[in-house]
């Protein structure tokens, strides 16, 4: 039995074992019979905890409670009947089942046969020592307590959320009030009546909610809007409710029902009558109206936006605001076309921005806005700011007269077709009378009223769509047709046409004449001047592209008298003064020079050294061949329209309103031979109109050259050069699109797309010409770096001089005296100038002496 004792030791050494392993089966079987019965049990006990019997009616409490009883006993029932205390062989068993080979069961087995034979005994005795020394290393079996098997829907995860739930936001006390429904108990009498308090002020004053139970008598200071909710527990009549802070009237609740709730709408008392009652004087915070002014003058920038800033606060924040734009018709000037009666127009409501970060108790901020295509444009308004806060409380700014400020047209033809566009949209009764104008400007279109040809025939389309609406009665569709077409035009005229840099240099200038004399403001002075800035960098451009281009095909440069020679810097010097001018109000005297400026660049010839184009000029000219070539499809277009539109007027007549055949020997013929014939020259050609095919050949031809410049773009890889390929792909499509328009003879969608065609290529040009300019200054600073070895015995750099002991690179007849003349006024300028030291100042002054 030596064995048996070994095998009962190893045993006994496994009973904590056991034990802890007995009470995980214990937990596995409890968690698994009764689980519905706890889950049932943590959702009643969480309702409770959150107060849902206080809310629901008697019946409908009572209710439920029997269904969760009903729930409860069927669940306990459930779970008895299915489950077992584990006993110690449960134990043993599932602990045998974690170890190899179940050594457990090997301990109480018995040998079968050769129980008496000695050799028998010692293998089996071996068999069990190896068994025991294997229970050496048991260890507690951990419970399985997943009943994801018996519980598919995750209601057990349910129902220990809303007791959390309830233990963070509800309250354990609440769980007694619900032994208060049952019929005649009197556990609540013998308490005594009980009552709670809560005062919850708008949630937009950031104030928290006050529990009333914890406040003592005294004076409280709420702002208006604050909910008080009140509960009343105990016997009917036992408590009730006094104030006079709502102000309420008519139909009111009685001061004993169980819940009351209502809103301070005054200073007032709030008091608590019955057992353990309170009082409190409540002095209300009243919500005062946001105030809004506006703090600055109205402004307008270059491109007609308006700029108006305003101040506005509150005591807690503003949630919105509007500006009310009304025209003052007493205070307009009812002249010429203003003189009919209006055509009544709503006023114009925008809203105002808010910070869309930080404080909205108080701020400034600036309204912009665009009324230049409005019909109120520079008319006398009046504007009116409001704001409101969150109670619903309106604060408004007293009215501000002004002229509503838009965009400003400085060419007069432009000026004088916004000035018909805004009497059409006064009232369609003008619609004669600007008819009538129209003709008078496009009478004589050969007196250089018109820049452009294209300028004339678009003006001349407008006004037959005008006189064909206005003989069937002009609705307020095709008034607003027309206006914006003549809103088109005039900025077409305004503009002009960019395309070269010359014309966009002289347009400039005139723009910036135009605007000294009318008194423009400030920010239009500015953008002009830079306009004029860019425009002048352009032409240099241009001119220095030209000038090398003529060099290379062997053409001699000479200077006239009255040319000279000037740099960017004597530009930009030059500008700024006339810029000083304007700043000052010595309008008169910048006017002077801005003359002077552009008797200059008229004069003016740059001259460029020899070499070979570079790729990027290259493209450059190519570029505005094609620019010019699309000018060209885009006016022959207008001459078709035109035409169609009067197809009895005979081609020619008018110098800037040529025919198909060019008429008077100007022009192009429209039968693709180029030939201009006479008025007298007689043919088979004349007077026939082609088809659109021939266009829309010459547009695809002209896309396909465009796509083969494309190719040979340089600048690939930098921002201004993948810019210039961005631009000159929507030109790719703009001339697509034309041509399918010429394809369906529908020539106006086809000049509006050509005109989208030349925009994007003179985008694509000025993006092309920044990505050179930037690599020409990265190429400077390099030559400048390696040109170390150039320099005179004083260490400077040679520069553009020609070698030492020659004339190269030496000014020449009367250049020499135009440069000592400036070097002398130089000298004088640096001389004049105190911030310079005093020994700079004194050398300056003896160079004037001697010379």
């Amino acid at each position: 039995m030596e064995h048996r004792s070994e095998a009962d030791t190893a045993l006994k050494r496994l009973g904590w074992v056991l034990g802890l392993t007995r009470v995980g089966i214990l937990a596995e079987r409890v968690t698994r019979a009764f689980w519905p019965l706890w889950s049932l049990v943590f959702l009643v006990l969480a309702a409770l905890m959150m107060g849902v019997q206080d809310e629901l009616p008697l019946e409908a409490v009572w209710t439920l409670a029997a269904l969760a009883v009903l729930g409860a006993l069927v669940a306990l029932v459930a779970g008895m009947r299915g489950f077992a205390v584990p006993t110690r062989a449960d134990a043993l068993a599932r602990l045998d089942a974690t170890l190899p080979g179940r050594p457990i069961q090997a301990l109480m087995d018995h040998p079968a046969i050769g129980e008496r034979d000695a050799g028998s005994r010692a293998i089996w005795q071996a068999h069990q020592a190896r068994m025991a020394e294997r229970t050496r290393a048991a260890r507690p079996v951990e419970p399985d307590l997943r009943v994801s098997r018996l519980d598919p829907f995750g209601l057990r995860y349910i129902a220990v959320l809303a007791l959390a739930v309830a233990v963070l936001f509800g309250s354990v006390a609440r769980v007694g009030s619900v032994a208060e429904m049952a019929p005649g108990s009197g556990a609540a009498l013998a308490a005594g009546p009980t009552w709670e308090g809560w005062i919850e002020p708008p949630g937009y004053t950031g104030r928290p909610a006050l529990y009333l139970n914890d406040l003592e008598p005294g004076t409280l200071e709420l702002p208006e809007g604050s909910r008080v909710l009140m509960r009343l527990y105990g016997e009917v009549g036992a408590l009730s409710v006094a104030e006079t802070v709502s102000g309420r009237i008519g139909e009111v609740p009685s001061a004993s029902e169980p819940e009351q709730d209502f809103i301070i709408a005054q200073s007032g008392n709030l008091e608590v009558l019955g057992p353990g009652g309170r009082v409190w004087r409540i002095d209300m915070i009243a919500d005062a109206a946001p105030k809004i002014v506006i703090n600055g003058s109205a402004e307008v920038s270059g491109r007609g936006e308006m700029t108006l800033p305003f101040a506005a606060e509150d005591d807690y924040g503003i949630n919105g605001g509007t500006a009310v734009i009304a025209l003052d018709l007493g205070a307009v000037d009812r002249r010429y076309g203003l003189a009919m009666p209006p055509e009544s127009r709503p006023v114009v409501t925008v809203p105002l921005p808010l910070p869309i970060t930080g404080d909205r108790a108080a701020f400034e901020e600036v309204l912009i806005e665009d009324f230049s295509k409005h019909p109120w444009a520079h008319l006398p308004v009046t504007v009116t700011l409001s704001v409101e806060d969150d109670a619903g409380n309106v604060g408004q700014a007293l009215p501000e007269a002004l002229l509503l400020p838009a965009r400003r047209f400085f060419d007069p033809l432009a000026a004088a077709v916004v000035e018909l566009r805004r009497d059409l949209l006064w009232s369609r009764e003008n619609a004669r009378r600007v008819a009538q104008l129209m003709r008078a400007i496009s009478h004589r279109p050969e007196d250089g009223a018109f820049k452009k040809e294209t300028d004339y025939l678009r003006m001349r389309t407008i006004l037959r769509r005008l006189e064909a609406y206005s003989t069937r009665g002009l609705d307020a569709e095709h008034r607003d047709e027309i206006a914006e077409a003549l809103w088109d035009l005039a900025l077409k005229l305004e503009e002009g046409d960019l395309g070269s840099a010359l014309e966009r240099l002289q347009r400039a200038q005139e723009r910036l004449s135009e605007a000294m004399k009318n008194g423009a403001s400030d920010a239009e002075i500015a953008q002009l001047m830079q306009e004029l800035r860019e425009a002048t960098e352009d032409y240099m451009r241009e001119l220095a592209r030209r000038n090398q281009q003529d060099g290379e095909e062997g053409e001699e440069q000479q200077l006239s008298e009255n040319s000279m020679q000037m740099t960017q810097d004597d530009l930009q010097r030059m500008m700024d003064r006339i810029q000083e001018l304007m700043e000052q109000g010595r309008m008169a005297e910048a006017q002077q020079a801005l003359e002077e400026l552009q008797r200059m660049m008229e004069n003016m010839r740059v001259t460029q050294g020899q070499g070979q184009q570079s790729p990027g000029e290259q493209a450059m000219e190519g570029l505005a061949e094609t620019l010019r070539e699309q000018q060209g499809l885009s006016d022959e277009a207008f001459r078709e329209l035109q035409e169609q539109f009067n197809p009895n007027a005979q081609s020619g007549q008018s110098q800037e309103n040529q025919g198909y055949s060019g008429g008077d020997g100007r022009g192009e013929a429209h039968d693709g031979t180029g030939q201009g014939r006479g008025e007298g020259e007689e043919g088979t050609a004349q007077g026939q109109q082609p088809g659109q095919g021939e266009l829309e050949d010459r547009q695809r031809a002209l896309r396909e050259e465009l796509n083969r410049q494309m190719g040979n773009l340089p600048g690939q890889g930098t921002p201004e050069g993948d810019a210039a390929r961005e631009a000159l792909g929507r030109a790719d499509e703009a001339m697509e699109g034309a041509e399918d328009a010429l394809r369906e003879d529908d020539l106006a969608e086809a000049i509006d797309r050509q005109a989208e065609a030349m925009e994007a290529l003179r985008e694509g040009m000025r993006n092309l010409g920044e990505a050179m300019a930037q690599q020409e200054r990265q190429g400077q600073q390099g030559t400048a770096e390696n040109q170390g070895n150039a320099q005179d015995p004083l260490g400077r750099s040679a520069g553009n001089r020609g070698p030492s002991g020659t004339d190269e690179g030496l000014l020449q007849g009367e250049d020499v005296y135009r440069q000592a003349r400036r070097l002398l006024d130089e000298i004088r300028r640096r001389a004049g100038e105190s911030a310079r030291p005093e020994a700079e100042r004194n050398y300056l002054e003896r160079l004037l002496d001697r010379f």
